[in-house]
């Protein structure tokens, strides 16, 4: 009887937790929301980019879930590439329509996997090991973009040249993840730093010991693979930035590239946000005001980020549609 009670408390309490967080939800995109309408009504100018444009933002997004798809891959070992993308592109759809939908994405590939013959359970590690270093990837970069915004550094007039400076960050990042791999002198001081700001209390192990420890983790769990791993969350995150770059140029802006990339990463983050689904409101209202602050127009603020977004977030999800039937079609007859 006890036992019956119990799962009844735990459903309830579940329940109760879905309804708040889409009470949570409805408030968010109601503070959003006039951002929202603002970006979704610039939709008749996406006119005025050229189709070509629209070609090389698709191309740099598909790349970017490539490299998702060849981290995977690292993670479930024993899955077929058919099952691996279109578990990935449905759950990707599916984490972005429902509020804090990262865990029942999560889910619905893990089941996906597993009806193709994979065992999930066997990858969990590695791919908890992919998500730091693809999050930490992330977080790393408004660091390393600080000396260009101290240089000033403007976006050239060309997506070639821009693309060149774009990627010379993005390999500084990678250059990073290499050291800190082989090298547990630069952990140990950045351990360090954060002791000072934050220190240890009592018998918990300290901030260098922690990170070192995490890092083993890590490498351990990817095995010999982690330079691929770490060159593939590299790529899933510039190609992305490509993308918005594209925009811009298409839009015409002339903006710092180093703050441009501040507004990506503060993009990024914002779509992580588990309040609305994919981040939406939040993305389009913060990424229009740091691309603003960061010295583009307004108009062209709101059309690079509603043509970014369209990419990004709305083409995936039609994708995920497709890709989830398309497995059915072909797993579940």
């Amino acid at each position: 009887m006890g036992q019956v009670v119990g799962i009844v408390e735990t459903r309830q309490r579940a329940v109760t937790g879905r309804v708040l967080l889409l009470i949570v939800a409805g408030i968010a995109l109601y503070v959003v929301f006039p951002s929202l309408v603002e970006v979704l009504e610039a939709w008749p100018r996406l006119a005025d980019i050229a189709p070509g444009w629209f070609a090389l933002m698709l191309a740099a997004e598909v790349t970017s879930f490539a490299a998702v798809w060849y981290l995977q891959r690292i993670a479930f070992r024993d899955a077929g590439w058919f099952d691996l993308v279109t578990s990935q592109l449905a759950s990707n759809a599916f984490s972005r329509i429902v509020p804090g939908g990262a865990a029942a994405g999560g889910a619905l590939q893990f089941r996906m996997l597993s009806a193709g013959g994979a065992d999930p359970a066997a990858a969990a590690t590695s791919l908890t090991a992919l998500s730091l270093i693809t999050t930490a990837s992330l977080f790393v970069l408004p660091v390393l973009s600080i000396p260009a915004i101290v240089a000033g550094m403007p976006v050239p007039d060309g997506i070639i040249q821009a693309a060149w400076i774009g990627a010379g960050l993005f390999l500084a990042l990678g250059v990073l993840a290499m050291v800190l791999a082989r090298s547990s002198r630069l952990l140990v001081k950045l351990g360090n730093l954060i002791e000072m700001v934050r220190p240890t209390k009592g018998d918990r192990e300290t901030w260098p010991t922690r990170l070192v420890r995490e890092r083993d983790d890590v490498i351990s769990a990817i095995g010999r693979r982690w330079p691929l791993a770490a060159g593939a969350s590299v790529a899933k995150w510039l190609f992305d930035f490509y993308a918005l770059l594209a925009a811009l140029v298409a839009v015409g802006d002339d903006s710092r590239i180093s703050l441009v990339l501040l507004a990506y990463v503060a993009g990024a983050v914002l779509s992580m946000v588990p309040v609305t689904p994919g981040g939406l409101g939040f993305v389009e209202a913060g990424l229009t005001a740091t691309l603003t602050a960061s010295g583009v127009s307004p108009g062209r603020a709101v059309l690079a980020t509603l043509a970014y977004r369209l990419v990004s977030y709305w083409l995936p999800l039609i994708a995920g549609l497709g890709a989830y039937v398309w497995w059915r079609f072909r797993r579940m007859p």
